[in-house]
């Protein structure tokens, strides 16, 4: 099925082009658009476009100028009627109608006066097509007379009478704008007491002395002539009742004076309006006042109810002190009884007003232009509302239809006038006037017949581009009559396009609800009537949507710092891209600190202003995409400020202060600090702080401070600058209310008793004269207690006492106020002496060669005097038991801390002689010395011997030189030396062991290979053992008369090809090795050495001299370089059941605190590696050629 547009389908809602389609009321009518090109050519009759106001109120001072302006193909012609008739203006000089307009333009600047033209003037425009006429508009010039000259009389009045001052203003036009005010020309104050009214006057519910004047002014001011006209001033004097009995006693008789009670309280009484009940009629849409002023004494008050309704919230105002009430754009529900209720403390009253709302006429539809073509039907419907209910009335051309010309097509029927089979001669201007007593409405609509063929009115070409995703709309704005139908087609032979898939609307125009990039191409737009046919073809390009891919992020900062934005967008690149940021919905400031860069938005040096929503806006010529983001600016809080002291007392005050701006971070909590400016003026102490939500604080004080506070805020980002330091705060004196701290009682000689403690500062002493009562007295005797009263010092030394006697201690502060709370008493000795006795029954337990035990006596408590240190035990080396290395050894020291009477002597050097003493040591120092005690350490196993070097290597032979060892520890039995050779694959031969004589220095090895390695590895022995070994290699010559024989050889042919083979063969062997290592193939020499491993150097225990396992923590690791050397020999110790604590201390740094031994001796060793390693001498040809021989 094509989709086509019918006349009579269905409602058509206006589209994106000027042309609108739709169907009028009941029949379908064409609306004429207002194409230029369109309107050259197309005949349309007549249509008012500008027109003056209906009341039109003229200033007199200048030219008139009434307004009539209209349309219409051809242009029309105007002419004017004045009061009903015709106004001939090329009769009157001073009138000019504007050029191509219906304009009048009265010159009354030069002459003439504009009451003669005040009147009733109607405008016609016309044309082939017909008539139209614009409103009656009643033309008269504004008014503002001067006030009428009356003497007014002063006015007198005792105070609380009621008053109200008339200003009763000319009648002006329009009606003029009333204010009281003085001879200063200010405005005169008013109040719930006095106020101005709606007519004017000025009302004083009760009045007071202070009302007393001579210049109530009332002003009236024309607007529309911008003049203010003024009443004679009104004097009003307000007298007491005294004042007034002393000038119009003898006037006035006392019934009539007093009669009226007027200075006293009285119930309300309405000024305005008179009587229980008024009404009030007003029109539709105005603003509905009414209004209710009291008199009484006190004041009274105004409320307003609506009877049987409530009034409408929104459109409710009250004004003038709540005594004139105001509904805005009123209608007929407003309609009700109104009560105003006045108040005071002696009673109440009310006034009813009736509203009725009258309404002039208003349009429920009013009649719209028909456009038709011949034979089609239309109608025109005028229809309007009001109360009462306007009379509808026709007009044609201007002429009441009556008297109009008959025309067979048209036939009325009341508000309505129905056209059937109109002809071209059935165009005319219709007129509807709709009236009642409140006024008339008048609307001019025309007929327009018209025969057009059809024309397409967009566009040729017209090339469209729209984003993928999104509805398409192409334009095919027609017109025709009778009005045509319409078709689309795409492509060059595409077939209609159908309602499926498309969306065709009534005014032309093709929907493509989702376009998608298969939509582009070329469309047909085809519009037909009987008349003719008219084709427009336009062009459709998708282009892909613009994305943000990367949108900017919220971000909160500190103030100073600098933040980015980013914003990275994707576009269709056949389209120009503009990337705009906004704040808050702005232009960026222009500020140098804002930096945009291709994909970012760059603030530097962020501030409180900055804060906001950034919102980066992608723009193309189609699209428009943007994202926000919010930057949140905060800081450390702003210092507070407004800080007062409150209740003020001896040892309190209350702390108030206003905090600073938070920064956009919320405030944890306030820090005070205070400072003394009498003891430590310029240093800022810790006060409190409190929760952020408090701004007040209750401050404990101490007496005799001089305070000042300052508070500082903090939030999660820092702490506020301080604020400015309050008012000071001196609180009165006080006596101390503590006592000096770290009171302690040593004696510094052995004859007296030093007492300090840790004096109170400034701030602590609470008033002037601060001084210490020290008193004392031995704590096992009976003695009273030994007073002084000192300075404001730290000690005081007591002299003459006993050697260290334990004494009771206080220390009391007072100041000029008292004494502070009595001290708790605390211990303290005097002074010490050296101790008197040595330590008796010293005994040594010698454990091993180099650990011993010694127990000794304590020494009787009485003789330490003094507090127990401990024991200290000097001991020395004296001698070697072999009497071969005499020499007197440095004095150790090892201290045992308390009452401990054993101790371990660690350290020791094997085979020794010693000597030591036992000393006991307290505070002063030293005791005398035990005598010396003598103990000797058993034999133990040698270092290694200090050198071994190979010199004189000969074909077959080395010879062997060492030192002895540095520390035998005994006396040297034997030397031990193993050797065995290493071939060219640093495989281990057999080991050799061999035994020398302790008394040697120097050993050949004979019989050896010639050009061989060999491995040595020698150490020394005691009774005790083998000690720690050392280890050498070295190599035998070589053969010159074989090395010469093999040369010769060498230079042979038949060698050079066997050598080659061979070598050829050994390569094919190392690649066979190669790959099976690779695979996991185990290397031999491991299993070699094990072969010819040395049981004598396997781990050795002292007690039986027996050999341990033996065990290699490198079993698998391939042969390295350097690493042939067997692990090294060691001595295992016994081990020892003494713990830690029996160990002295050393001055020497050889022993810890607690007395463990730290700097044992131990022999140089070194590792013998369970694998071969390479030889330090690269093999010779002549050794290669050797190996496989």
């Amino acid at each position: 099925m094509q989709l086509k547009i019918m006349p009579k389908k269905k409602h058509l809602p206006a589209g994106r082009v000027p042309l609108i389609l739709f169907l009028c009321q009941v029949i379908s009518a064409l609306e004429v658009p207002l194409d230029p090109k369109l309107l050259e050519d197309l005949v349309q009759p007549p249509t008012i476009t500008q027109q003056s106001p209906k009341d039109y109120i003229i200033d007199p001072r200048e030219n008139i100028v009434i307004q009539c302006e209209a349309k219409g193909k051809p242009p029309p012609s105007f002419s004017w009627t004045q009061n009903g008739t015709h106004f001939d203006i090329d009769k009157d000089p001073l009138v000019t109608m504007k050029p191509d307009s219906g304009t009048l333009i009265i010159n009354i600047m030069s002459e003439g006066k504009a009451e003669t033209y005040e009147g009733v003037y109607q405008c016609t425009a016309r044309n082939e097509r017909g008539a139209a006429i614009s409103n009656n508009i009643v033309v008269r010039p504004s008014r503002s007379p001067l006030w009428t000259k009356e003497k007014l009389e002063p006015m007198t009045l005792q105070n609380g009478q009621p008053l109200v001052l008339p200003c009763r203003p000319p009648v002006g036009l329009p009606p003029p704008i009333i204010f009281w005010m003085d001879n200063s020309f200010q405005r005169l104050p008013q109040s719930e007491r006095v106020s101005q009214g709606l007519n004017g006057d000025l009302y004083f519910s009760n009045v007071l002395p202070e009302d007393t004047r001579e210049d109530y002014i009332c002003y009236a001011r024309f607007n529309h002539t911008q003049t203010i006209q003024q009443k004679q001033p009104i004097s009003v004097k307000v007298i007491s009742v005294d004042e007034l009995n002393d000038t119009i006693a003898a006037n006035l008789s006392d019934t009539e004076f007093y009669g009226a009670k007027s200075n006293r309280e009285r119930p309300p009484t309405f000024l305005t309006p008179e009587g229980n009940a008024s009404n009030k009629e007003e029109l539709r849409g105005n603003v509905l006042s009414l209004e209710c002023i009291a008199e009484g004494l006190p004041t009274p008050v105004i409320y307003w109810i609506k009877e049987d309704g409530t009034l409408p919230i929104n459109r409710t105002f009250y004004r003038n002190f709540q005594k004139t009430l105001q509904i805005i754009q009123v209608s007929e529900a407003d309609s009700g009884n109104y009560q105003c209720i006045a108040k005071n403390a002696l009673g109440a009253i009310h006034h009813t007003i009736s509203v009725t709302v009258k309404a002039a006429p208003y349009w429920i539809m009013a009649p719209q232009n028909l456009v038709l073509s011949p034979g089609e039907d239309g109608a025109l419907i005028c229809r309007a509302n009001g109360n009462p209910k306007p009379t509808i009335s026709w007009l044609s051309n201007g002429v009441p239809i009556e008297i109009a010309s008959d025309d067979p097509s048209r036939k009325i029927d009341g508000d309505t006038i129905i056209f059937s089979n109109v002809q071209e001669r059935s165009s005319a201007v219709y007129q509807c006037n709709a009236s009642n007593e409140y006024g008339y409405l008048l609307a001019n609509a025309f007929v327009n017949v018209l025969a057009e063929p059809p024309r397409i009115l967009t566009s040729a070409n017209t090339h469209y581009q729209v984003i993928a995703n999104r509805p398409a709309l192409l334009d095919c704005a027609f017109f025709g009559s009778p009005l045509p139908t319409i078709e689309w087609f795409k492509g060059a032979k595409g077939s209609a396009l159908h309602e499926d898939t498309y969306v065709l609307h009534e005014n032309g125009t093709l929907g493509i609800p989702v376009a998608q990039k298969e939509s582009t191409g070329t469309y047909t737009c085809v519009a037909k009537n009987k008349l003719g046919i008219a084709k427009n073809e336009v062009n459709l390009e998708i282009k892909d949507p613009t994305r943000i891919i990367k949108q900017p992020e919220y971000a909160v900062v500190q103030r100073g710092s600098t933040v980015s934005f980013e914003c990275k967008v994707k576009h269709d690149h056949t389209l120009t891209l503009t990337v705009t940021w906004l704040k808050d919905d702005h232009e960026l400031p222009s500020d140098g600190r804002f930096t945009v860069d291709e994909d970012q938005l760059v603030v530097a040096d962020v501030g409180d202003n900055d804060g906001g929503t950034y919102t980066c806006v992608a723009n193309t010529t189609l699209d428009t995409v943007s994202a926000s983001a919010v930057l949140g600016v905060v800081d450390v809080p702003d210092p507070p400020f407004d800080l007062e002291l409150t209740d003020q007392l001896d040892k309190s005050v209350q702390l108030s202060w206003t905090p600073g701006d938070d920064n956009n971070s919320p405030i944890t909590k306030f820090i005070i600090e205070y400072e003394d400016a009498m003891h430590e003026a310029g240093l800022w102490h810790y006060q409190a702080d409190v929760p952020g939500t408090q701004t007040r604080a209750q401050l404990k004080l101490s007496p005799y401070v001089n305070y000042s506070f300052r508070v500082m805020a903090e939030n999660s980002l820092g702490r506020s600058s301080p604020s400015q330091p309050s008012e000071q705060y001196f609180t009165k004196a006080a006596e101390p209310d503590k006592n000096p701290m770290t009171v302690e009682g040593l004696g510094s000689e052995p004859d007296n008793l030093v007492i300090t403690w840790k004096p109170l500062n400034g701030f602590e002493s609470n008033g002037p004269g601060l001084q210490y009562k020290v008193s004392w007295r031995q704590k096992d005797g009976d003695d009273e207690w030994t007073s002084v009263v000192v300075a404001n010092v730290s000690k005081y030394i007591v002299s003459g006492t006993p050697t260290f006697v334990p004494y009771l201690i206080k220390v009391q502060a007072l100041n000029d106020m008292g004494f502070a709370p009595e001290p708790s008493a605390v211990m303290g000795h005097s002074g010490e002496d050296l101790p008197m006795v040595a330590p008796r029954n010293v005994q040594v337990n010698v454990l091993n060669g180099t650990l011993a035990e010694v127990h000794w006596d304590p020494v009787p408590l009485q003789s330490v005097r003094g507090h127990l240190q401990g024991y200290r035990i000097y001991y020395w080396k004296a001698q070697s038991s072999s009497k071969r290395n005499r020499r007197h050894m440095e004095k150790k020291i090892l201290i045992f801390q308390g009452s401990k009477t054993h101790g371990m002597l660690p350290g020791l050097e094997p085979f020794s002689h010693y000597l030591l003493n036992v000393r006991v040591v307290n505070g002063k120092g030293e005791g005398p010395a035990s005598p010396d005690k003598d103990f000797n350490t058993p034999e133990g196993v040698p270092s290694a011997p200090s050198a071994l070097k190979i010199v004189n290597p000969t074909l077959d032979s080395l010879t062997l030189e060492w030192d002895p060892p540095r520390h035998p520890n005994g006396i040297l039995t034997e030397y031990t030396l193993k050797y065995q050779p290493i071939n060219s694959t640093h495989e281990l031969g057999p080991l050799i062991d061999l035994k020398i004589p302790a008394n040697k220095t120097r050993w050949t090895l004979k019989n050896l290979n010639f050009s061989t390695r060999y491995k040595f590895y020698f150490y020394a022995q005691t009774s005790a053992g083998s000690g720690s070994q050392i280890t050498e290699e070295a190599v035998t010559t070589v053969d010159e008369a074989m090395a010469s024989r093999q040369v010769d050889i060498a230079t042979q042919g038949w060698f050079i090809g066997l050598m080659c083979a061979v070598a050829l063969l050994i390569l094919i062997l190392l690649i066979v090795c190669f790959i099976r290592r690779n695979k996991g193939g185990k290397y031999p020499v491991k299993e070699k050495e094990d072969a010819h491993a040395d049981p004598e150097i396997q781990p050795m225990k002292e007690d039986d001299g027996t050999f341990g396992e033996y065990s290699d923590a490198e079993d698998h690791k391939p042969l390295k370089k350097g690493s042939r050397t067997p692990s090294d020999r060691t001595v295992k110790k016994e081990d020892s059941d003494d713990s830690l604590v029996d160990y002295g201390e050393g001055v020497n740094g050889q022993f810890n605190e607690d007395g463990s031994f730290i700097g044992q001796y131990s022999g140089k060793k070194e590792k013998e590696p369970a694998e071969g390693n390479e030889s330090s001498e690269a093999p010779s040809p002549v050794n290669a050629m050797n190996s496989f021989v």
